[in-house]
C-alpha cells in the first residue's frame, strides 16, 4: 500500500473519529433536553486487500438515532389513560360537590325536614304553626333542587368551557406537528432537536387525546384522532371543532332539552364516538353522560328531574285526595308544588310552591274509609319510610333515591382516583423504559468520548508519521 493511500485512510479516519466526538458531545450536552433520543454516527470498517488496490480503513456513515418506536408508544398510550383518570377525578369532585349531599340546605336535608314537619301537623293538623311550618319546608325543597339543579349547571357550562379549550390545543398540537413535517421535507430529516420536539408534542398531545402516529419513510409523522380521523398528514394540519347543541331530531313533547357535547372533524362528520381518552375523552364522559344522567338529554328526562316530579307528583295527588274542613259543603286540598309540565328536563329547575297556596288549604283530612281528621297528614309523614309502592321511586324513598345518585358519582370518583394512582405508576415506568431504550447515558457517553478521542489521537501521530515520510521521500525525489 502506498504512502499517498496509508496517509488518505489516516486523513478519512480523523474526519470520522472528529464526526464522531461532536455527536457524543452532543448527548452529552442534551442529556436533560426533555424528550431528547441518543445519537450514535454509524462506522463501519473498510475491506483492506492490498492486491486487489482496497486500501481498508474506516468510514462513518449517517448519524442514528436510539429512539424506540414501541416505547414512544408506551409513554403515548400511559399520558392519555392518566390525563383521562386525571380529568374524569377533577369533573366527578366537582360533579359531587354540586350534589350537596351532606349540606344542611341540600335536597336529602330538606326532604328530611319537610317529612318531619308533615309529622309534626299530623299531631296537630288544626295547628296554624304546624301548617306554617310545612309551608317553610317545602320552600327550602324546591330551594335545595334550584340550587342543586344550578351548581350542576354550572358544572356543565365548565365542562363545555374544558372542551373547547381542548380542542383548541389540540388544534395547536396540530399545526406544530404539520410545521415540524414541513421542517423535515425541507431537509431537516436529521436533526435530533427536530425529532425531540416532534415527540415532546406527541407526549402532550396524548394527554388531551387519544390517538396513532405512524412514521413515514420521509421522516415525517402522521397523528390519527382516534385511530381514524386525521390530524396531520404530512405538512397539513386537518382541524377538529367542538359543538354544543340540541340534538338534531328531539323526542315528539320533549323540546328544550340541555344541549348535548360533539366533536366534528374537518368535513364537519361527527367524530364523538371515536374521542375515549385523554382530558377530552373524560370531559365528554362528564357532559355526555354523567351529567345527562342527571339533567336529562334527548333520551331521558334525568334522574334528579325524574326525583323532583315524582316527588311533587305523590304529595300534590295526596294533598288533593284530602280535605281541608268537612264543610258543608267539605273543602277538597289544592296542589302544594308545581313544576314546567311541557318538559321532562326541566322538572328540577322550575319546582316551585303552588302560586298562591297558603298554609291553611293543606288538606289534613282524610275522607276515608275509613276518616281521618289527620289522615292524609299521616300518609304524607309516611313518605319519610314508605311502606307502600305509591310513595317510592325505583324502590326506593325519595331521600334514598338521592342518595343513590350520590353514591353512584362517589364510587365512579373513587374509582377515578384509583386509576389516576394506578396509570400514574404506569406512566412513570413507561418513561424509565424510555430512558433506558433511547436516554443518554452520561457514562456510556462518557467511555465513548474517551475511544474516539484516543483514536483521534493515535491516527493524528499515524498521520503526522506519514505525513513525515513522505515529506523525505519527496525531498529524496527531488535530490
Amino acid at each position: 500500500m502506498s504512502l499517498l493511500a496509508s496517509l488518505t485512510n489516516s486523513s478519512n479516519a480523523l474526519s470520522a473519529f472528529d464526526r464522531a466526538i461532536t455527536v457524543t458531545q452532543n448527548n452529552v450536552n442534551n442529556a436533560d433536553t426533555p424528550g431528547y433520543a441518543t445519537q450514535r454516527l454509524d462506522m463501519s470498517a473498510q475491506p483492506f486487500d492490498p492486491a486487489e488496490g482496497l486500501a481498508g480503513g474506516v468510514r462513518a456513515g449517517d448519524t442514528q438515532s436510539s429512539r424506540n418506536a414501541y416505547g414512544e408508544a408506551a409513554v403515548d398510550r400511559a399520558q392519555t389513560s392518566l390525563g383521562l383518570a386525571t380529568q374524569q377525578s377533577s369533573s366527578l369532585t366537582a360533579v359531587q360537590n354540586a350534589l350537596n349531599l351532606s349540606a344542611a340546605n341540600g335536597i336529602p336535608a330538606t326532604l328530611g325536614a319537610l317529612f318531619q314537619s308533615f309529622s309534626a301537623w299530623s299531631q296537630d293538623p288544626t295547628s296554624a304553626t304546624n301548617r306554617q311550618s310545612v309551608m317553610t319546608s317545602a320552600q327550602q325543597v324546591v330551594d335545595s333542587f334550584r340550587t342543586t339543579v344550578t351548581n350542576l349547571q354550572q358544572v356543565e357550562q365548565d365542562t363545555e368551557t374544558q372542551i373547547g379549550q381542548s380542542v383548541n390545543q389540540i388544534n395547536a398540537y396540530a399545526q406544530q406537528l404539520a410545521s415540524f413535517n414541513a421542517q423535515i421535507r425541507s431537509g431537516d430529516r436529521s436533526d435530533a432537536a427536530l425529532d425531540a420536539q416532534i415527540h415532546n408534542t406527541l407526549e402532550s398531545l396524548g394527554q388531551i387525546v387519544n390517538f396513532t402516529a405512524a412514521m413515514q419513510e420521509d421522516g415525517t409523522v402522521t397523528v390519527l384522532v382516534g385511530g381514524q380521523t386525521p390530524l396531520v398528514v404530512a405538512d397539513h394540519a386537518f382541524s377538529i371543532t367542538s359543538q354544543i347543541a340540541d340534538p338534531a331530531s328531539l323526542p315528539p313533547g320533549n323540546p328544550g332539552v340541555p344541549p348535548s357535547a360533539s366533536i366534528l372533524d374537518g368535513a364537519g362528520r361527527d367524530v364523538t364516538a371515536q374521542i375515549t381518552g385523554g382530558n377530552l375523552g373524560a370531559l365528554l364522559e362528564t357532559n355526555n353522560q354523567v351529567l345527562a344522567s342527571l339533567l336529562g338529554d334527548a333520551s331521558q328526562p334525568g334522574a334528579l328531574n325524574q326525583l323532583a316530579q315524582t316527588f311533587a307528583d305523590r304529595v300534590n295527588e295526596l294533598l288533593t285526595a284530602g280535605y281541608v274542613s268537612d264543610g258543608p259543603p267539605p273543602a277538597g286540598g289544592v296542589p302544594l308544588f308545581s313544576y314546567d309540565t311541557s318538559n321532562a328536563t326541566n322538572a328540577a329547575a322550575t319546582l316551585a310552591l303552588t302560586p298562591g297556596v297558603t298554609g291553611d288549604q293543606l288538606a289534613a283530612i282524610d275522607p276515608g274509609p275509613p276518616y281521618a281528621s289527620n289522615g292524609t297528614a299521616l300518609k304524607l309523614a309516611a313518605l319519610a319510610n314508605p311502606q307502600d309502592p305509591a310513595d317510592e321511586i325505583s324502590n326506593s324513598s325519595y331521600v334514598e333515591f338521592f342518595g343513590n345518585l350520590a353514591a353512584g358519582v362517589g364510587r365512579q370518583l373513587a374509582a377515578a382516583n384509583d386509576e389516576q394512582t394506578i396509570q400514574q405508576q404506569v406512566l412513570t415506568q413507561a418513561q424509565s423504559l424510555r430512558q433506558q431504550l433511547s436516554g443518554v447515558s452520561l457514562d456510556e457517553q462518557a467511555a465513548r468520548l474517551v475511544e474516539y478521542q484516543r483514536a483521534y489521537q493515535a491516527n493524528a501521530q499515524l498521520f503526522s508519521v506519514l505525513n513525515s515520510l513522505t515529506a523525505t521521500v519527496v525531498n529524496m525525489l527531488q535530490t
